[in-house]
């Protein structure tokens, strides 16, 4: 048997303008949905903070800011996991995983994606940008604890919630307890929701020696779940009592959750297909909640 390393393919030399299929797949611009579920909660606290329609330009900054920083965070992920992705049937195709991108051009992709969030950033209040100094240290260090933790969703909640802050301060230029209570709401139901991903992947990533919630709940998935998401449920209903929404926000609550309940019954069987559907779900989900906050100013 030949002691030799593997062939690693290396990038082709072509230009960069035949390249950027290659970059639009590595920044998941053909998978929206992850862009959707940061999205959700960011419009939550911008709608809460300015109680209706945000001003425009804020309402810009932080749009663009989300693809912007959900595109990077799937490349600086991806940088972290190309060790494991060639090992995982659902990610293995991706191209860090295949050597069609080089780690060097997925880095400066990154940066360059977070330049731009943070030259966006800088056209807020001060307080939002020492904010975002936080989120990016966040983004860029979540997808390497999956080696060493077994809570990597935990720490995903908390960064794809720190919009949440962030948006009440660039608004109101302060964040008040209500931004803390809808940040718990979001890191609660984020961990729900990726933990149905990771349950896509799990006996990949016990192969691989990679750590997850959905490894670490085991058997009792399913109860974690239920109560991850009874969790949510709860602190969206403070935050509705709190800012004195109406009967329109509970309705579409009350939608969100039946979403849920899907979820459930989706997956009840653990399939992976099936908890990929119930992860998939969950841009539903944010929209119902962002309908009954929006419809609330709106028509109240």
């Amino acid at each position: 048997m030949s002691n030799a390393p593997a062939h690693v393919p290396e990038p082709p030399a072509d230009g960069w303008r035949a390249r950027l299929p290659l970059y639009w797949q590595l920044v998941r611009g053909d998978r929206p949905v992850g862009t959707l579920l940061l999205l959700w909660p960011t419009w939550w606290a911008l709608w809460l903070a300015a109680e209706g329609l945000p001003p425009l330009g804020i309402l810009f900054i932080f749009s663009a800011g989300v693809w912007l920083t959900r595109s990077a965070g799937c490349v600086i992920n991806d940088y972290a996991d190309r060790w494991l992705d060639p090992q995982v049937e659902r990610t293995k195709g991706r191209p860090l995983a295949t050597g069609a991108v080089s780690p060097r051009e997925a880095l400066a992709v990154f940066v360059a994606m977070m330049l731009v969030a943070f030259g966006l950033v800088l056209l807020t209040n001060a307080l939002t940008v020492w904010l975002s100094v936080a989120g990016a240290f966040l983004a860029s260090t979540y997808p390497f604890l999956k080696r060493h933790t077994y809570l990597p969703q935990v720490y995903l909640g908390v960064a794809f919630g720190w919009g949440i802050p962030m948006a009440f301060a660039a608004v109101q230029g302060t964040v008040p307890p209500l931004a803390w209570l809808l940040f718990l709401g979001n890191l609660l139901w984020t961990t729900g929701y990726d933990t149905w991903y990771a349950m896509v992947d799990r006996e990949d990533d016990i192969r691989a020696g990679s750590k997850s919630t959905a490894i670490l709940f085991g058997e009792a998935d399913l109860v974690a779940l239920g109560v991850l998401f009874a969790g949510f449920a709860w602190a969206m209903w403070l935050v509705g009592s709190r800012a004195g929404l109406g009967i329109f926000y509970y309705v579409a609550l009350g939608v969100a959750f039946v979403l849920v309940l899907r979820q459930f019954w989706i997956a009840r069987d653990r399939g992976r297909e099936h908890c990929f559907e119930a992860f998939l779900s969950n841009q539903w989900v944010g929209l119902a909640v962002f309908a009954g906050i929006a419809g609330h100013y709106a028509l109240g």
